[in-house]
Order: C-alpha cells, then sequence, then structure tokens
C-alpha cells in the first residue's frame, strides 16, 4: 500500500466503508480489470482526489472569474456549482473507470481470438494434454491478453497445485470477454469428458476467423463514410468558412476579430477534431489500430 493510498485509508477508511455496499458490484470488476487494490482503498482514494480537485479548482475559478469584472456573489455561486458538478463527474469516472478496463481487455482479447485460436488447435493436433498445450502456448505464443490469461492458468496448476479443470473455472470467472470464456467452457467440458480438443480448437478459430472477417468488412464501410465526412464537412467546411469570413472582413472592416477567429479555427478546432476523429477510428477497428 502506498503513501497516498494510506493517506486516504486513514481520512475516508470508514467513510468508505460505509458508501462501499452501494459500489459492491466494482468488487468484481476491480478483480477483472487487474487493479492490486481493494474495494475500500479504492473508494478512499478517489474520495481524496475529488476533494483535492475541489480544493484546487474552486478558488482558482472565483480568482478567474473576479478577474474578469464579475461580482463576488456571483464568482463565488457560480465557481463553487461548476467545482461541485466536476469534482462528482470525476468520482463518476473514477467508480466506472475499472469498466473501461475491463471493455479494453475484452476488446483485445475478442480481437487476438481469431489466430490465437488457431495456434493452439494447432499444438492440440499433437493430442497433448490440455495442461501441456497451454504451457506450450503460453511459453511460445505472443497474443498479449490471451498469453497472459493462459500463462496465468499454467500459473495456478503450476505455483498452487491445482488440477486443470479448476485452474479453468478460474479462468472463466476472471475473464471479461464472452467469447473467450465460452471458447475456455469448451476446453473445460472436453477436459472433463475427453474430447477432441483439437476438432473443437478448429471449429471455434473458423467461427471467429468468419466473424473477424466480416467485422473488417464492415470497419471498411464505416471508414468510407467517416473519411466522407472528414473531408466534406471538417475540411471543406473550414475551407468555405476562412473564403467566406475573409470577404466578408473585407466589405465590413473587421479584420482584427475575423483573423482572431480564424486563427482558432485553423490552429485549434481543426487539430482537436482530427484528433477526434483518430481516436473515433482507433476505437472502431477491428485490430484496434
Amino acid at each position: 500500500m502506498g503513501f497516498y493510498t494510506r493517506l486516504a485509508m486513514s481520512l475516508f477508511g470508514q467513510w468508505s466503508e460505509i458508501i462501499a455496499p452501494y459500489f459492491s458490484e466494482i468488487k468484481s470488476d476491480l478483480k477483472s480489470a487487474r487493479l492490486r487494490t481493494s474495494l475500500q482503498e479504492y473508494i478512499s482514494t478517489a474520495i481524496l482526489t475529488s476533494f483535492l480537485i475541489f480544493g484546487f479548482e474552486f478558488p482558482l475559478l472565483s480568482f478567474i472569474f473576479a478577474l474578469l469584472g464579475q461580482g463576488f456573489l456571483f464568482s463565488f455561486i457560480f465557481s463553487f456549482t461548476l467545482s461541485i458538478f466536476v469534482t462528482l463527474t470525476f468520482f463518476h469516472a473514477r467508480m466506472a473507470y475499472p469498466k473501461v478496463l475491463i471493455r479494453e481487455r475484452a476488446k483485445k482479447l475478442d480481437n487476438a481470438l481469431p489466430f490465437a485460436s488457431l495456434y493452439l488447435s494447432t499444438i492440440a493436433g499433437s493430442k497433448l494434454p490440455v495442461y501441456r498445450t497451454f504451457e506450450i502456448f503460453s511459453k511460445y505464443s505472443k497474443y498479449g491478453e490471451i498469453t497472459e490469461e493462459i500463462s496465468r492458468i499454467t500459473g495456478d496448476v503450476e505455483s498452487f497445485g491445482m488440477d486443470i479443470n479448476t485452474a479453468l473455472e478460474r479462468a472463466i470467472e476472471r475473464t471479461p470477454s464472452k467469447k473467450f470464456k465460452e471458447m475456455l467452457w469448451g476446453v473445460l467440458s472436453i477436459s472433463r469428458t475427453g474430447g477432441d480438443l483439437n476438432a473443437f480448437l478448429k471449429e471455434r478459430a473458423r467461427g471467429f476467423a468468419i466473424e473477424y472477417r466480416r467485422k473488417l468488412y464492415e470497419f471498411s464501410h464505416q471508414l468510407t463514410m467517416f473519411i466522407e465526412i472528414y473531408l466534406t464537412a471538417i475540411i471543406l467546411g473550414a475551407i468555405f468558412f476562412v473564403t467566406l469570413t475573409s470577404v466578408m472582413s473585407g466589405i465590413a472592416g473587421t479584420g482584427g476579430n475575423v483573423l482572431i477567429l480564424q486563427f482558432f479555427l485553423i490552429f485549434f478546432f481543426l487539430p482537436l477534431v482530427s484528433l477526434a476523429f483518430i481516436a473515433l477510428i482507433r476505437s472502431i477497428a477491428p485490430g484496434g489500430e
């Protein structure tokens, strides 16, 4: 436990214990997100950070509004209200952060499944037991989250003396990916009944590959649409706006204000919109890139 966490627990440990039942679902989310902290510690640090944000933001906003010539009462009330809103927004975002990490991990697992399952089926083709198949995969594969998940399965067997079925059950409980969970359920069933692991993994790999190709096809159409929107609405719109405002400012004689507006559009608005488009495309891309 670090200093910041100890400080948060000493100040808000009792508060977090009282409100912890209202955030009981986050306890399992912390495990799935691999955040090595207890629920009370997590809530305590969130409360402490929220108070620090409020303590910094409230006087800063009051000072800014005072410099802008606003009255004391308006500056105080508006700054206090805005600071409370931002603080509560941060606390809510902090409580939702484990779910964000879980969704990111699930996406990485789903993206690697078509290739990892094919590699697993190739290893299973040598008719090795489930544990030996997973052990070889964990040592020689490089599929990110899936390699880590399977390494944890083999680690449970090697370090804690579990049998492979119990290790698979634990992996099923903690994995955030529904597809990977379903595959592990199938592997567990085969491990218990003695079915053909190679045939099962080949079938699953074929299904994952078909779904992955469908996602690529849908993404290509979405990407075409987004590029058309970006070029038409953003780039051409910006060029049209700059041209129109230049002509209008020449007629009206208000060049100074128009230059400031054009500067903001070119050097702030367009880069921010471009970054937002890049983030949007990366978020919907099947490979996450």
